[in-house]
C-alpha cells in the first residue's frame, strides 16, 4: 500500500503519519460512493527508529540502551511495591555508573594518557607535535607546559562529551517525551492481572526523564572535576602550600557531598504510571547541572594555578577509579539478581526467561559493553600515541586485565554455540520426519526437504537464546571479578604478573593479554566504521533501526542518555487515531500489525477506554508478543496481560509459522489459546510444483503474511463478527453506531 503512488498522508508528520489511498480519503463522508469492502489505513513510524543521519551518534548510547531494557525485564509479582521499587533503584544506580564510567573513560585518555603522560614524556612529544605546546621541553617551559594547566585544558574532551550527551537527550526529550497521551483519570498504584502498559502516564515519561539527565549530567561534570581535583591535591599534600591544600580540600569534600546529592536524586521514586504527570521539576533540573558546573570551573582553576615544581609522572591514579566502578557494578548486578528471584519465587512462570534473572543478566551484559568500549577507547589511544616504544606507563592496568578476559570470553562463546549447533542438528533429523508428514502425497525432493527443516531449526534457536544470555553474562560476571583481583592483588599487567611462572602460565596470559588488545582494536575499529557508514548511508541507518525496534520500544527510566522510545510518540499517534475516528463515525476497525508493529498495536489497545477498546479487533502476524516480550518482559506481556487483551478487545487471531525466527504463537491458556492463534501457516506455500505455484515457492519465513491465503480468509473473519456496514459521519441520536473493519501495514488501519 505504501508503494502506490496514489497514497497521501492524511494525519501526522514527516517523522511518523498515517496514510491512506487517494481514493479513501473522504470514505467516511461518502460511503454512498464507496466500493464494498473495508478502508485501509497505514500507520508509518519508522524515521522514528531510522531518521536523519544523527541516528548514527545513537550506536554511542548502546549501553545505555541495553541497562534501560534491564529495567522493564524484571519477574511479574503482586502485592510487592517496595519490592519492585528497589529493583527499579538499583537499575538507576547501575545506569549511573555507567555514565561515570564513560566519562572516566574519556578522562583518562584525554588527561592521563594525553595531557599527563605523551605531552609530559619529551619521546611521545616530540612524535604527536600537535601536543608541543603543552610539553615542558617542546615549549621551552611556556605557560601551558605546567601539569595542572594541561590538564584544565584537556578537560575540555570530557566535559564537551558530557554536554553532547545532555544535547542528544534534552533533544530528543524534547520531541518524543513531549507527546502527551489521551488523558484519563488517575488509576490505583495496582490492579490485578492488568499490565501496566494501559495505565495512564505508561507512555509519559517527561518528568523521570528530565530528573535522571540532571543528575546524570552533573555525574559527568562531577567526573571530570574529580579527576583534576584528586591530581592537584595529591600533589598539594606532599609538595603544596598550605593554602593550596586548604582549597583541594575543601574542593574535594564540595565534590564528594554534590556526588551524595547526585546518587539521592537516582534514588528518588521513579516513574509515576497511575497518572498523567504534567509536572517538571524546574528548579532541581537547571540548578544540578549549573551548580556541577560551578564546581568544574572551581576545579579548573584551582588546578591550573601555578606550581613550577609539580613533574608529571607515571599514571594519573586512574585504577582505583575504574576499580570502584567495576566493584560497585558487580554488588550492584548481584543485589539486582538476588531481588528478581524475590520477585519470581512470588509469582512464577515457566516460559519467563531464565526464571527471572534476565534483567540482571541483561544488566551485567550493559555493564561489559561499557567497560569493553571504554577500554577499547584507551587501549587504542594509547597504542596511537606510544606507538610500540614503551616510553609511557600506559592506560591502567585493570584495563588491561579486562581485555584479557575477552579471549577466553569468546571461548565461552565457542562451546556453547558448538552446543546449540549440535542440538540443531539432533532437532534437524526429528524435523525433517515433520516436514514430510505436513508435504504428504507430494513427491519427494530431499534437498528442499532439508532446506525447510533447517529453516525451522534455525527459527527455533530464538527459543533457546535465555541459555546463552545466561551462560555470557556468568562468565562475564566470574571472569570481571578475577580481573579485578588479579589487577589490585599485582598491581602489574597479566603479563608482568606472571614472570617466573610456569611456561604454560606465562604464555597463555601473554597471548590473552596480546588477543585481547587486538579484539578491542578490531573491534573499535569496526564500531567505527559502522557508524561512519551509518551517518552517510540510509540503508545501514535502517539495518540500525531494526535493533532501536526492540531496544527503544521502552521509556527511558534507567538510563536518560539512551536512544528516545519511539513508542512515546507511536502509542499515543495510534491511541488517539483509533478513539477521535470511533467517536467521530461510531464504527468499528481491525489493528492489523506484523511483528513489531503487533506490539504497538497491543499498546495502542491497552491505552484506549474499554468502550472504544470493544469496537477493535486484532489481527497479528509474525508476533513477538509472547516469544519475546512475554518471555523477557514477563511484567507487562506476561500470560495475565495478554489474556486481559484477548477478554477486552472484541477479537482477536494470530498467524505464525515454524520458519519465523521472531514471530510465534500468544499461547494463551485455556480455551483462550485456540481461540486466538491459528494453527501454523504452511510455509513454503507449496512443496513442489503446482497450478497455483508453477515456480518454485520461496521460504517466507518472517515476510509476507499477507501473500498466504490465511491472511485474507482471517481478516475477513474478524470484519464478519464486527458490525456489517460502512461507517460515515455519526449521526445525532443515542443509538447510532455502525462501522467495518480494515487492515494496514505496519500497525493500524480502520473502516
Amino acid at each position: 500500500m505504501l508503494g502506490d503512488p496514489r497514497t497521501v498522508r492524511v494525519s501526522g508528520d514527516e517523522t511518523a503519519a498515517v496514510h491512506r489511498r487517494e481514493a479513501d480519503i473522504d470514505a467516511e463522508r461518502h460511503p454512498e460512493d464507496r466500493r464494498r469492502g473495508p478502508v485501509p489505513e497505514a500507520y508509518v513510524w519508522c524515521n522514528l527508529t531510522s531518521g536523519n543521519a544523527a541516528r548514527a551518534l545513537w550506536l554511542l548510547l548502546l549501553p545505555f540502551m541495553v541497562v534501560n531494557l534491564a529495567h522493564w525485564m524484571r519477574p511479574s509479582t503482586t502485592g510487592r511495591q517496595r519490592t519492585v521499587r528497589l529493583y527499579g533503584l538499583i537499575v538507576r544506580l547501575i545506569g549511573l555508573t555507567l555514565t561515570v564510567l564513560l566519562v572516566a573513560a574519556a578522562c583518562e585518555v584525554a588527561l592521563d594518557l594525553g595531557a599527563w603522560q605523551c605531552a609530559g614524556t619529551r619521546a611521545c612529544a616530540q612524535r604527536h607535535s600537535w601536543l608541543g605546546f603543552l610539553s615542558p621541553v617542546a615549549s621551552d617551559h611556556g605557560w601551558w607546559s605546567q601539569p595542572g594547566r594541561r590538564l584544565a585544558l584537556a578537560s575540555l574532551v570530557p566535559t564537551a562529551l558530557t554536554g553532547l550527551l545532555w544535547y542528544l537527550s534534552h533533544r530528543t526529550w524534547s520531541a518524543y517525551e513531549s507527546q502527551q497521551p489521551i488523558s484519563r483519570p488517575a488509576e490505583p498504584d495496582e490492579e490485578p492481572h492488568r499490565t501496566a502498559l494501559g495505565r495512564p502516564g505508561f507512555w509519559y515519561g517527561r518528568r523521570l526523564v528530565a530528573r535522571l539527565r540532571a543528575a546524570h549530567t552533573a555525574a559527568g561534570l562531577l567526573t571530570v572535576a574529580a579527576a583534576l581535583a584528586t591530581a592537584a591535591a595529591r600533589y598539594d599534600s606532599r609538595h603544596g602550600s598550605v593554602e593550596l591544600e586548604a582549597v583541594g580540600w575543601l574542593l574535594c569534600a564540595a565534590l564528594l557531598a554534590a556526588g551524595v546529592v547526585v546518587v539521592g536524586v537516582v534514588c528518588r521514586r521513579g516513574r509515576t504510571e497511575n497518572r498523567l504527570d504534567r509536572t517538571l521539576d524546574q528548579a532541581l533540573v537547571r540548578r544540578l547541572p549549573a551548580g556541577a558546573l560551578v564546581l568544574l570551573a572551581a576545579t579548573v582553576v584551582y588546578a591550573g594555578w601555578s606550581r613550577p615544581g609539580w613533574r608529571s609522572a607515571d599514571r594519573l591514579p586512574g585504577d582505583a577509579t575504574f576499580g570502584a566502578l567495576a566493584l560497585a557494578q558487580g554488588v550492584l548486578v548481584i543485589a539486582l539478581g538476588v531481588v528478581a528471584h524475590v520477585l519470581h519465587r512470588t509469582h512464577p512462570d515457566t516460559r519467563t526467561a531464565m526464571r527471572g534473572l534476565a534483567g540482571p543478566a541483561v544488566a551485567m551484559l550493559a555493564c561489559a559493553l561499557g567497560g569493553v568500549m571504554s577500554g577499547g577507547v584507551a587501549q587504542r589511544v594509547a597504542d596511537w600515541l606510544d606507538g610500540t616504544r614503551h616510553i609511557m606507563a600506559g592506560p591502567p592496568v585493570l584495563l588491561t586485565w579486562q581485555a584479557s578476559t575477552i579471549p577466553p570470553l569468546l571461548l565461552v562463546l565457542l562451546v556453547v554455540v558448538g552446543r546449540l549447533a549440535r542440538r540443531s542438528a539432533v532437532l534437524r533429523r526429528a524435523e525433517t520426519a515433520a516436514v514430510e508428514l505436513d508435504y504428504q502425497g507430494e513427491p519427494r525432493d530431499s534437498a528442499r526437504t532439508r532446506r525447510i527443516a533447517g529453516t525451522r531449526v534455525m527459527a527455533a534457536v530464538t527459543d533457546r537464546t535465555p541459555l546463552v544470555v545466561a551462560v555470557m553474562s556468568a562468565a562475564t560476571l566470574l571472569l570481571g571479578a578475577l580481573a579485578l583481583a588479579g589487577a589490585f592483588a599485582t598491581h602489574d599487567t597479566p603479563e608482568g604478573a606472571t614472570l617466573g611462572t610456569q611456561p604454560l602460565v606465562r604464555g597463555g596470559a601473554e597471548t590473552a593479554q596480546a588477543l585481547g588488545s587486538w579484539l578491542i582494536g578490531i573491534g573499535f575499529l569496526l564500531f567505527v566504521t559502522w557508524g561512519r557508514r551509518a551517518y552517510k548511508d540510509a540503508s545501514a541507518r535502517r539495518t540500525i533501526g531494526i535493533l532501536w525496534d526492540v531496544g527503544t520500544f521502552w521509556p527511558r527510566a534507567a538510563h536518560p542518555f539512551a536512544p528516545p522510545c519511539y513508542a512515546e510518540r507511536a502509542v499515543p499517534d495510534l491511541s488517539w487515531r483509533m478513539a477521535t475516528w470511533t467517536e467521530t463515525t461510531g464504527g468499528r476497525l481491525v489493528l492489523s500489525g506484523h511483528s513489531q508493529g503487533s506490539v504497538l498495536a497491543a499498546a495502542a489497545a491497552w491505552q484506549l477506554e474499554p468502550s472504544v477498546r470493544r469496537r477493535v479487533a486484532l489481527l497479528t502476524y509474525g508476533s513477538p508478543l509472547e516469544r519475546l516480550y512475554g518471555r523477557w518482559f514477563p511484567a507487562y506481556f506476561g500470560p495475565a496481560a495478554l489474556s486481559s487483551l484477548h477478554r477486552e478487545v472484541a477479537c482477536w487471531r494470530n498467524l505464525y509459522r515454524l520458519t519465523d525466527p521472531i514471530g510465534g504463537p500468544i499461547r494463551l491458556p485455556g480455551d483462550c489459546g485456540p481461540q486466538v492463534d491459528r494453527a501454523p501457516l504452511r510455509d513454503p506455500l507449496a512443496y513442489g510444483r503446482t497450478a497455483e505455484h508453477p515456480l518454485p515457492a520461496p521460504i517466507l519465513g518472517h515476510g509476507d503474511y499477507q501473500a498466504d491465503p490465511a491472511f485474507a480468509e482471517e481478516r475477513e473473519h474478524l470484519l464478519s463478527r464486527l458490525r456489517p456496514g460502512l461507517p460515515g459521519p455519526r449521526p445525532a441520536g443515542p443509538d447510532a453506531e455502525a462501522g467495518s473493519g480494515g487492515q494496514g501495514s505496519c500497525g493500524k488501519s480502520s473502516g
